[in-house]
């Protein structure tokens, strides 16, 4: 009774002054829907079970906690990358910042228009697969940003996309409180990929709901990083239908708090997901926490869960990952390894790895293991003359490597790695 009264004052205190947007019926449905649905659960508190590792407080109090903005010297990321740029600052769509919205083989459209029509193909995807992934496990914050995102895009694939959609999010305000909410629809045989960089907001909340239909490829790179106090939550849902191909990649740095949750749900037979991130995190500010659930519900599927943390100077990681074979799902393949490096005694590394599994001719795995540099391969290279620095940062970077593997396009993987080599010199 104790746990229910405090999710329900955090509610209530959390939803004391909101409004729920208005637009079409098939909108406010939606929003609706989701509102109803946070007042049912409550909201997350550090006694639920997937929160235990980190506290959501500030991510559930009315009042976003202000954080200073970054300023930095370095080339925006993916500045080289011949993309659809679509920037939002402080969670706001940005048009003159934004490049023309039309490329070849994708139709998109800002969130608020799709909203305000009456019949649109978002319907059958707003909300829905956040919905379905409320299941076995609530995601009461996920359904909030269902019913209080105003801004956002849609995007149809309907072939092979000539280019990269990039979301840029810049943050320019110390309070401001970010709610994004983003939708795909991959249609059959079509492909995308998706880039997001930058801080977005004092404390951000974004979700992103992604459907990939028949023979359909989707693929994801992102980068949050560099404001040192900034708060994100994040949500992406991803329903991946026959022989289609769903890579998601995060790369993060810095932030005080940092929690990204991903959803699969694996519907159709011989398809492939794989979901994968990296963390470099220094100082006891830092906190970073990837909670990820694939559901196998297909025969002769591959899911892969691979992450890695760098920790130091008191920075806390926190990894949650579960695979669920339903029954019928058979020759499933599932991988799951989420591995630490602890640059010294202070820093913490969480770890909860599950396995489900009710068919019988399936190959899953997982492991979990933390610890430090390896004195043997640092002592090779410092008897070779590398010194001790750039030695250390060689065996990290090596130790990110398999989590970088997982990037899809080489040239986005090189950058990255040229990324985490500067983040490393700078902090050495």
């Amino acid at each position: 009774m104790a746990l229910a009264q405090l999710k329900m004052d955090t509610t209530a205190a959390r939803l004391a002054d909101v409004e729920i947007p208005q637009g079409a019926a098939w909108g406010n449905a939606a929003r609706a829907d989701a509102m109803a649905r946070v007042r049912q659960m409550g909201l997350s508190t550090k006694r639920d079970e997937y929160w235990k590792y980190t506290d959501p407080a500030s991510l559930t109090a009315a009042d976003a906690p202000a954080a200073a903005v970054f300023h930095s010297d370095e080339a925006p990321l993916f500045d080289a990358v011949d993309c659809v740029k679509i920037v939002f600052v402080d969670g706001v769509f940005d048009a003159d910042a934004s490049d023309d919205l039309s490329a070849e083989g994708v139709e998109v459209e800002r969130l608020a228009d799709a909203m305000a029509t009456d019949i649109h193909w978002a319907k059958d995807i707003y909300g829905v697969l956040e919905k379905r992934g409320q299941t076995p496990v609530e995601r009461p914050l996920a359904a909030l940003n269902t019913a209080l995102a105003t801004d956002g895009v849609v995007i149809r694939v309907t072939g092979k996309a000539s280019k990269p959609i990039n979301f840029v999010y810049l943050h320019r305000d110390e309070t401001s409180d970010a709610i994004l909410h983003n939708v795909v629809k991959v249609e059959a045989g079509a492909a995308l990929t998706l880039l997001e960089s930058g801080p977005a907001a004092a404390r951000f909340s974004k979700l992103l709901e992604v459907d990939v239909a028949d023979g359909g490829a989707f693929n994801h790179v992102r980068v949050q990083g560099r404001d040192h106090e900034r708060r994100a939550i994040t949500h992406c849902f991803a329903r991946i239908a026959a022989e289609s191909t769903f890579k998601s990649f995060t790369l993060t740095f810095n932030g005080v708090l940092t929690r990204n949750e991903c959803i699969l749900e694996i519907v159709g037979d011989d398809a492939v997901a794989h979901v994968a991130g990296a963390c470099l995190g220094d100082g006891r500010d830092f906190h970073h926490d990837d909670t990820v659930f694939v559901t196998h519900d297909a025969v002769n599927c591959e899911s892969r869960q691979v992450f890695k943390k760098v920790l130091r100077n008191g920075a806390t990681g926190v990894f949650q990952g579960k695979i669920l074979v339903k029954e019928g799902a058979q020759k499933t393949d599932g991988y799951q390894i989420s591995q630490s490096l602890l640059l010294d005694d202070d820093s913490q590394f969480l770890a909860k790895p599950e396995l489900e599994i009710y068919a019988d001719d399936v190959a899953c795995s997982h492991g979990s293991t933390s610890g430090a540099i390896d004195e043997t391969a640092l002592f090779y290279l410092r008897s070779r003359g590398v010194p001790m620095i750039e030695a250390r940062n060689l065996l990290t970077l090596s130790f990110i490597a398999e989590a970088l593997d997982e990037i899809e396009d080489t040239d986005l993987a090189d950058e990255l790695r040229d990324r985490l080599e500067g983040w490393l010199s700078r902090h050495s």
